[in-house]
């Protein structure tokens, strides 16, 4: 018989309750602020929920009824550095941000509101319905809530795709020498997310002062937690991960409050990471103002169980048993905070023209100018202001040597971590293998070693730490991917999150972030670890592209890039650059300009139009062609960067275009770009765009196959001829 061992978690796992004890021995003050705040979040959500009924919330509303003890209990022992951010369901996670930053002594509970609360209910309600006082300036709506000087950095709707940026927050914090903490709030449905698990991991291994709020309102919109994983308790994740876990019930504010103080103390003195899971319950369905019996899931009985453990009657029965308030006072608190909502509520609608007696609609002088709807998708570029901008004919032969393109991938970027302390650089294997699986970050770990962060694979969780971190704004990231196939297993953070954050949250604030994306085509590495991400890039939302097709450029590029404060994707082609050796720039501090092409042939039958690796083969081709095509190089590919005007003088010159990429077919660049060329240029053309690219499939390990995959010199050669 095999000998067996009893194994022991390497993290505490507890549930607290209150004792009739601890609210006696409650702060009279706390108790005060919690019953305030309770239905200040209750009768706001209610005003919500009365807006939707009358369809004057465009989308969905999704009530926190029934779970604002765990808000307000988690949010009261944090100070206003400390910074949350939650999911779709999270009006009263921010509420409570807002209110403890804008009244941080607390409230008396027999005092009339101030103008700070009433701004905050007034603009936290405009955005919900999408109008221009809102935090956001109506871009969020119900589901995105920021209001980053409160330390509310933003609410999501993506399940689960708010958690890995506040393990950003929580890294910010710990390396600026803070005792600050991040909060991130999600649901029972999030926790079997990949990128929460990750994060989880991610946040246990680096120590990060970040509490896991688990709300667990018992259904993921109509399926419960027992249908949906194997243990219902959901702090039990934490063992697995080493995390100090605490369960407790959601209903009790005081016990969420005493859980969470003993969180942030955890945090707070270096220990890590936290979990906190509040078993609570919604009253009414996922979205709108019906119970969730309405729609048969859920039994009456069943909520009305709950609604006797109403946090709200909790509070009154503890307060009013201490003497501290009167049942009359506890019902004046209720009936300022719901007059308050009404008269807010009220300073939004107006009359319906011609409508029934009654009805009402949003005013209109409060909605957005539609002018607005692209304001912020990217920042301007007064990042460039004062720097050193330059372009290839500025250089002369004294200024070039001889050097190997990745030696100087390595080298800018050591010098840019030399010069600005903000700048951090994470993947995986970026700290060892003597710069990572390329050498594209040689020397970083060594000289920078608090800096350059070997991460888990876990593309997801890293992607979106280096997505807090821009938020935050503390810290500059740089994000590396190994493989440009990647990008799909960090989507969500990459294209949801990162891409979006900027112009969803108001367009107001930056998001600066470099991703280095190695891209893998003719290294035998097959279907999985060869794509090309311009295509995808390109359309989506936010991101700005560079493609360094030499030293010099790639030196220019990234400095220009990470002056900016957008995110900004930065190719690095392997097989065909990273080896090349080509004349290099001793200076290592001049940025390229940003949005501009480079002619790299001139000539006069046809304007080719390419990037990356294709670059130079476009050249050669022209020459075994025998074809005076003229060959320019984008240099930046996105939609608000490419240089239309030297695209457009050549085009005019040439009146025939040729777009060149190497990759499949399917994620096509070029694709995009024919389109556009075709609209704008349609006049000067005397024949259609014509493209080279690679196959529908992706390339194969076979190295004739993917030979075969991918477009070459001589498909080039044979276009142009056609042509």
């Amino acid at each position: 018989m095999p000998k067996t061992k009893a194994l022991k978690p390497a993290a505490t796992w507890v549930e607290l309750s209150t004792t009739t004890a601890d609210w006696k021995a409650a702060d009279p003050r706390l108790l005060e602020t919690m019953l305030v705040q309770l239905h200040l979040v209750r009768a706001f959500e209610e005003e919500v929920l009365e807006l939707a009924g009358q369809k004057l919330i465009n989308g969905p509303a999704h009530s926190s009824i029934g779970q604002e003890g765990g808000a307000v209990g988690s949010v009261l022992p944090l100070v206003a550095a400390d910074q949350i951010n939650g999911s779709h369901r999270g009006h009263h996670q921010f509420l409570a941000k807002a209110l403890g930053y804008v009244q941080p002594d607390g409230f008396d509970a027999r005092a009339e509101l101030g103008d700070d609360v009433r701004t905050v209910l007034y603009r936290s309600l405009s955005e919900i319905a999408g109008l221009a006082d809102g935090y956001c300036r109506g871009r969020g709506g119900s589901m995105h809530l920021q209001w980053k000087e409160a330390g509310a950095m933003g609410t999501n709707a993506i399940v689960g795709g708010a958690v890995p940026f506040a393990t950003g927050f929580a890294w910010a914090d710990k390396h600026s020498g803070t005792d600050n903490v991040a909060v991130t709030y999600f649901g029972d449905g999030a926790v079997n997310i990949g990128s929460v698990l990750e994060s989880f991991n991610l946040a246990a291994a680096w120590d990060l002062p970040v509490c896991f709020f688990i709300e667990n309102n018992q259904y993921a919109v109509s399926t419960t937690v027992e249908e949906a994983t194997g243990d219902p308790r959901l702090s039990a994740r934490g063992l697995g991960f080493g995390i100090k876990s605490w369960r407790v019930d959601g209903q009790d504010t005081l016990a969420v409050y005493l859980a969470m103080q003993q969180a942030v103390e955890h945090m707070r003195a270096g220990g890590g990471p936290t979990i906190v899971e509040a078993d609570t319950y919604r009253y009414f369905h996922q979205n709108g103002p019906f119970p969730g019996s309405a729609f048969g899931y859920r039994a009456k009985e069943e909520e009305q169980a709950w609604r006797d453990r109403d946090p709200i009657r909790t509070v009154e029965a503890r307060v009013v048993e201490r003497g501290l308030l009167t049942p009359d006072e506890c019902a004046q608190v209720r009936a300022r905070a719901k007059a308050a909502m009404k008269e807010i509520s009220a300073s939004l609608l107006e009359p319906m023209p011609g409508g029934k007696p009654g009805q009402q609609q949003i005013r209109r002088a409060l909605w957005p100018d539609t002018d607005f709807i692209d304001v912020g998708i990217r920042g301007d570029l007064s990042g460039l202001d004062g720097a050193d901008v330059r372009d290839v004919a500025d250089f002369g032969p004294e200024e070039l040597e001889q050097r190997k393109f990745v030696d100087v991938v390595a080298d800018v970027m050591h010098r840019r971590m030399s010069a600005d302390e903000r700048v951090v650089v994470m993947g995986e294997d970026v700290h060892k293998l003597n710069g990572g699986s390329r050498g594209a970050t040689k020397g970083l770990g060594t000289d920078f070693p608090d800096r350059t962060l070997g991460t888990p694979i876990a593309e997801a969780a890293f992607s979106g730490l280096g997505g807090g971190l821009a938020l935050d704004g503390r810290y500059y990231p740089v994000v590396e991917l190994m493989y440009a196939d990647f990008i799909w297993v960090a989507a969500d953070q990459l294209f949801n999150q990162i891409g979006k954050a900027r112009h969803m949250f108001g367009g107001d604030h930056d998001m600066p972030l470099l991703l280095r994306i190695k891209i893998g085509t003719g290294t035998g590495y097959g279907s999985q670890h060869s794509m090309d991400p311009a295509g995808i890039l390109a359309t989506s939302v936010g991101w700005r592209i560079v493609a360094p097709s030499t030293p010099l450029d790639y030196v220019g590029l990234v400095n220009a890039a990470m002056r900016l404060k957008d995110p900004v994707a930065v190719l690095e082609h392997d097989a065909d650059l990273y080896k090349a050796v080509m004349d290099a720039p001793k200076d290592l501090d001049f940025c390229l300009p940003v949005g501009k092409a480079a002619i790299r042939r001139s000539g006069s039958a046809a304007t080719v139009v390419s990037y990356l690796s294709m670059v130079q083969r476009c050249v050669d081709a022209a020459d075994e062609a025998g074809v005076d095509a003229e060959v320019v190089d984008l240099r930046w590919l996105d939609r608000a960067s490419v240089d239309w005007d030297t695209l457009g003088e050549s085009i005019r010159k040439t009146n025939k275009v040729l777009v060149v990429e190497q990759g499949s077919a399917g994620t096509s660049y070029g694709g995009w770009l024919a389109d556009e060329i075709q609209r704008r240029y349609f006049d000067w053309l005397d024949a259609p765009v014509t493209r080279v690219h690679g196959s529908e499939s992706s390339p194969s390990i076979s190295k004739v196959l993917e030979q075969a995959a991918l477009a070459s010199t001589a498909d080039v050669a044979a276009a142009l001829r056609a042509l």
